[in-house]
């Protein structure tokens, strides 16, 4: 009887551990649904805010916002605004251009110029074979590259030498005596880069260290740029009397840019106590506004259900 009923106490104890963790299994699961929504709504009323402010001297959402925080009742969401003026255009880059983005980003300068000069031969024309058609057309499974404008920029993730860091971005350790956090996050070339906008001149508000640096900015002016626009958004006028006081000129910087956005949305759930809790879900949605006279005001050109930020 004794042997008997420790083996019934061991089957119970082993029934009890399974279904309490398949119980927090679903709780889990049924949060992060919860969560994924809680940043689906973000991201709506966030496109709506923007839409309806577009004329008006007093918008939801300022125009010179880069982010925006709901509270619901369910938990918070951060919303990012990232608009494509503030990247380079893939496709018009010069070479020069690739390189010291690439450069700053982190990659040391021979791996920068031969990613810079893989990149322009992925995009050029080119009526006979490249040196690099032959490494495409050896690799497992082979392919051709296209010789033709980028289409969507994640095609830069089969061009020689480019890793996911470089194109992600990454964490990289903080300076020696500075206060904060050990790691500090580094972009990549996925928030560098547009296939959008019609030349590379990017608005001073939004756009990367990196972007910065690439087109002209010298480092020290653009960190220091980068830090005032923190504080207040430049205007034209601002943005003039701090380059001639930096000793710069405007370059291809500008205010403001084109109607295309991302918005990218990370939630986390209110718990019963009050607090939030650590899960967390991030999309992203890239929308064009579209000018008055067209059928809708506004196209979803791309929706990203699973996206990341740092």
């Amino acid at each position: 009887m004794l042997w008997l009923s420790a083996a019934l106490a061991a089957i119970a104890f082993s029934l009890s551990t399974t279904v309490r963790s398949e119980t927090d299994r679903a709780s889990t699961a049924i949060d992060g649904v919860r969560c994924y929504y809680l940043a689906v709504g973000a991201v709506e009323r966030a496109q709506l805010e923007m839409f309806w402010g577009m004329d008006r001297p007093d918008p939801p959402i300022p125009h010179d916002a880069t982010s925006v925080d709901y509270q619901f009742p369910l938990g918070t969401a951060h919303v990012e605004i990232l608009p494509e003026a503030g990247k380079l255009n893939v496709n018009q880059a010069p070479v020069e251009m690739l390189y010291k983005l690439l450069a700053a980003l982190g990659a040391d300068p021979e791996r920068a110029q031969e990613l810079a000069l893989a990149i322009d031969d992925w995009r050029k024309p080119s009526a006979a074979a490249t040196s690099l058609d032959s490494y495409y057309l050896s690799q497992i499974p082979s392919f051709r590259q296209p010789h033709a404008s980028v289409q969507e920029l994640e095609e830069l993730l089969r061009v020689k030498g480019m890793t996911p860091e470089l194109f992600y971005g990454t964490y990289v350790p903080s300076p020696e005596g500075s206060q904060g956090p050990r790691l500090l996050p580094q972009p990549g070339l996925a928030d560098c880069l547009t296939v959008y906008g019609p030349d590379n001149r990017i608005d001073v508000n939004t756009a990367p260290l990196p972007v910065l640096i690439a087109v002209g900015v010298p480092p020290d002016v653009a960190r220091a740029l980068v830090a005032r626009r923190r504080v207040t958004p430049f205007d034209y006028s601002g943005l003039a009397k701090f380059l001639e006081g930096a000793g710069a000129n405007m370059g291809l910087l500008r205010v403001g840019g084109n109607s295309i956005v991302t918005l990218r949305a990370t939630a986390r759930l209110r718990l019963p106590n009050g607090q939030l809790g650590d899960l967390k879900r991030t999309v992203a949605e890239q929308v064009k506004f579209m000018p008055y006279g067209y059928d809708s005001p506004l196209h979803i050109l791309r929706w990203y259900d699973a996206a990341w930020s740092n």
